[in-house]
């Protein structure tokens, strides 16, 4: 059959950086991510031109995900940060910004592709390498004896998400829930393979913030009318109650028709064959001191009838996502077969007991060793819940990443000036021999490490979305906001009571230049190891791990699109 349309030959695109629209593109790309970064980050509301859902964020994984990128050097700079994100949760701004910047302030300086990409990995290994020192001035060590750095790392990320809506005491509340929560999954007796446990989200929507709280085990909502009350649940000799976990309906539903034919005798009928057999699993549960069934699919209201009357509480359409964390805290075994099962299956809690909230009635499971928590998250509406269950999930995963390395860098943009005050000092410093190993230009070098510099500075301007300057001072290479009208008072001291990250006040004799001004001069100092001020009060921090992992991915996306030389797409 011949074609309807004669196939079009590819497109050839040579040099695709050198092109207006992909600059245009990066930049409009750029100014989006800016205006959304940040505690003062404007809101996007996010929809698609049929109407429907509109979702209501400043979060780089929802932006991301619902632009339209249609340039492929913009697809693989959003592919590369969406990566990042699904990886560690965090600094998706942070990472998406800096590539920009690099991109752009790299293409100024009109070196070959070839000499930036190796002068910009030798910067990469030189931040890395003292980021991950103990000499390292912009990190903290987090200590799990003291609470007060992880709440920092918290209130951090939920200040960042301007779409949860919070106040300072709802902040400081579920800075609160949320580090009691993770502390819950985490295993009193550390093996050599310890698994953390879970927090299972309970969504109450309409309600006050401050109405969240956490319990430990696993909350599973029931009718109102299908628990008696008092619950009266048979426990063992040893005053433990016995758990079965069935992830196999038991309901008494026939065969599938779609599964095959079966031929019966005459006279026998299957439902009541089927109830015979779900009544068979209740005696011998009955027998076996089970005090608690659980199912994941439905229960047979004669079987519910027959284990209640037993003194065993019955609880079915549980659904999927709820057998892990089940299994993991009752050490019980999935039953997939009401024929044939093993009481070496059973599992164990400590207690069962109800709970309601609003309108919503629970069967709160209670373990003898917490591993598994429910966290009954609220908030006032649902695009300010969808914004905080996200909240929630980025600061479990910091805080996951940040057990296995327990370190923490200083936020508020203190980082990013730090490094580069830090890369400035190092770049003019270097051996002659490290330009000969690099096969470059000591000239050609600090022009690629300046335009590295700024653009780590770009990013701590991008905190700043009012009127005012950024400046950033010699001593510490910390980054200092300062309110509009005032940049030509010359102590500026007087105008500031804390830098960025709150670590340094306004106390000590700093010298002071405007944040990416023309003229720049190396920081020769770094930030004190042990400052004067207590180093875990009101601090904003961010998690080192995926601050690491961004760093990285911005300068190799970077160099990866700097060095695309042609661009062959198909027009068919």
């Amino acid at each position: 059959m011949s074609r309807v349309e004669a196939k079009k030959p590819s497109l050839y695109i040579s040099e695709p950086l050198t092109k207006d629209i992909v600059h245009q593109s990066l930049s409009v790309l750029s100014g989006v991510l800016k205006s959304c970064y940040g505690p003062a980050g404007r809101l996007k509301q996010l929809h698609n031109g049929m109407g429907g859902y509109v979702c209501t964020t400043s979060r780089s994984s929802a932006v991301l995900r619902c632009l339209s990128v249609s340039h492929p050097v913009l697809k693989v700079l959003t592919a590369s940060v969406q990566n990042h994100i699904s990886r560690v949760s965090d600094c998706g701004l942070f990472t998406a910004i800096l590539c920009c910047s690099l991109i752009e302030n790299f293409k100024s300086i009109n070196f070959l592709s070839c000499t930036v990409i190796k002068i910009s990995k030798h910067l990469l290994s030189l931040c890395t390498d003292y980021l991950k020192s103990e000499a390292c001035g912009c990190r903290v060590s987090v200590d799990f004896s003291n609470l007060e750095t992880l709440f920092c790392l918290v209130r951090s990320i939920l200040t960042s998400k301007p779409a949860c809506m919070l106040s300072k005491t709802e902040v400081d509340h579920l800075t609160t829930l949320i580090v009691k929560a993770f502390l819950l999954t985490v295993p009193c007796h550390v093996e050599t393979n310890a698994v953390l446990g879970k927090c299972i989200i309970v969504p109450v929507k309409g309600r006050r913030v401050v109405d969240s709280t956490v319990f430990p085990g696993l909350l599973l909502e029931t009718p109102e009318n299908q628990l008696a009350k008092p619950l009266s649940v048979k426990r063992t000799p040893s005053n433990i109650i016995k758990i079965a976990l069935f992830c196999v309906s038991m309901s008494g539903d026939l065969f599938n028709p779609e599964e095959g034919s079966i031929t019966v005798r005459h006279g026998i009928s299957l439902e009541m064959s089927e109830l015979d057999q779900l009544l068979n699993v209740g005696r011998q549960l009955v027998n076996d001191e089970i005090g608690l069934v659980v199912c994941q699919k439905v229960i047979h209201p004669s079987l519910k009838q027959y284990l209640k009357e037993n003194h065993v509480v019955a609880v079915d359409r549980v659904g999927l996502s709820m057998m892990e964390p089940l299994s993991q805290m009752t050490g019980s075994k999935p039953i997939a077969s009401i024929h044939s099962f093993s009481p070496s299956c059973y599992g164990s809690l400590k207690d069962v007991c109800t709970e309601s909230f609003a309108s919503k009635h629970f069967v709160h499971l209670i373990p003898n060793d917490t591993l598994v928590c429910s966290l009954m998250l609220c908030n006032r509406s649902e695009t300010t819940w969808d914004e905080l269950k996200c909240a929630y999930e980025t600061a479990e995963r910091v805080l996951q990443l940040t057990i296995k390395e327990p370190l923490a860098l200083l936020g508020g943009g203190c980082t990013e000036t730090h490094l580069a005050s830090y890369i400035r000092h190092k770049s003019c410093n270097l051996s002659t021999s490290s330009f000969k190993a690099i096969d470059c230009s000591q000239t050609q070098y600090q022009l690629v490490a300046d335009a590295f510099c700024r653009s780590l500075e770009s990013v701590a301007c991008s905190l700043k979305h009012d009127d005012g300057d950024i400046f950033t001072d010699m001593v510490y290479g910390h980054c200092w906001f300062v309110p509009s009208g005032f940049s030509s008072v010359s102590n500026w001291s007087d105008l500031v009571s804390k830098c960025g990250c709150g670590i340094n006040d306004n106390t000590q004799n700093l010298n002071w230049r405007v944040l990416q001004s023309q003229f720049s001069s190396p920081v020769l100092q770094s930030c004190p190891k042990e400052p004067s001020v207590k180093a875990t009060d009101f601090l904003t921090l961010d998690c080192f791990a995926a601050k690491c992992s961004g760093l990285q991915v911005a300068v190799e996306t970077a160099n990866l699109i700097l060095d695309l030389s042609c661009i062959i797409e198909d027009q068919n």
